[in-house]
């Protein structure tokens, strides 16, 4: 009977206990530092520069914490930082720390929302209110409506393949941490390319055999191609990751990105240096510096300069010939 009762007030605590919850702040300091590589936030000319944003009204950051419960005890936990685009609907980018890959959970039903992005007060993720118009973010659905007449699903930009564990992998089941992203490419190349990264992040990235990695994934919304009217379908997702290896004693990073469009055969998402992923980058976000991670992360040489190499190599040999 005790047993019994033990089990019943868990369950009651369980139900009153709100799922997940964030904190939209005007900055990303201090709350989600832990995300970033020495706190250091990206740089995007003309949204987020030298950790300031710069259309506070526009552009988000969002610290997010998850609360959940463990032998009955309530944990709050900051699980990732996302900045959100409040016009657009989508993330510009979310910045997690990846540390191994445990069991898989359920997925959720249905994904939550950020209240306090529509002058909510509290900061508890929930489902969407009947009869509450929300503005400034996406909802449920803008996906269930439009999504498959334009053939997309929602894409995380923190993948659950990446969190560790279940509870980390719930936290990420929130619409301020989606795109839409076309199906084909999301279950395609995207998928395969996040299954090799996970494996390279595994072996690769071992601090005195800890595993971590530091990882930014964002995307380039369109100019006007919409899902609902509403939500941005984004024209490329783009993911970069750094690490230390202690045993090789250097710092690692690459990149990958695509074209959020429909794929009929087996692409392959190469990996790139952290330099062609910031030229890249530049064309969208001109007027500055681009910069993912700290100048300690290697960015490689650029394309540019490769195809400027390969041209004195050419030049030399033809010189002696």
């Amino acid at each position: 009977m005790m047993g019994v009762l033990n089990h019943l007030s868990t369950l009651l605590l369980l139900s009153l206990l709100p799922p997940a919850f964030s904190r939209v702040v005007n900055r990303f300091d201090p709350e989600c530092t832990e995300f970033f590589l020495w706190g250091t936030t990206p740089n995007l000319p003309g949204i987020l520069v030298d950790g300031i944003v710069k259309e506070q009204n526009r552009y988000k950051p969002i610290c997010q914490l998850f609360k959940y419960m463990k032998n009955k005890v309530v944990y709050n936990t900051y699980m990732f930082a996302t900045l959100y685009d409040t016009t657009n609907r989508i993330p510009v980018f979310s910045a997690y720390t990846f540390t191994g890959v445990g069991s898989s959970g359920k997925r959720p039903d249905k994904w939550m929302i950020e209240p306090q992005l529509d002058g909510g007060v509290d900061p508890v993720m929930i489902l969407e209110k009947q009869g509450v118009i929300y503005t400034h973010q996406a909802v449920n659905q803008d996906y269930d409506i439009d999504g498959k007449n334009k053939k997309v699903n929602k894409g995380h930009m923190f993948s659950k393949a990446f969190a560790h564990q279940p509870v980390n992998q719930d936290s990420t089941f929130t619409l301020t941490n989606s795109v839409p992203q076309v199906k084909t490419f999301n279950e395609g190349s995207w998928a395969k390319m996040e299954l090799k990264v996970r494996k390279i992040l595994l072996k690769q990235c071992l601090d005195n055999n800890v595993i971590k990695a530091y990882v930014v994934t964002g995307a380039v919304p369109s100019k006007s191609n919409t899902l609902n009217n509403r939500v941005n379908i984004p024209d490329i997702m783009w993911t970069a990751y750094c690490c230390y290896n202690s045993e090789k004693k250097e710092w690692m990073a690459e990149a990958h990105w695509g074209e959020n469009k429909e794929e009929t055969n087996k692409k392959v998402l190469d990996p790139h240096p952290l330099s062609d992923l910031y030229d890249m980058l530049k064309q969208y976000y001109p007027g500055g510096d681009v910069q993912v991670f700290p100048k300690k992360c290697p960015i490689g040489s650029s394309q540019k300069e490769r195809e400027k190499s390969r041209e004195r190599e050419v030049g030399m040999l033809v010189g002696k010939g």
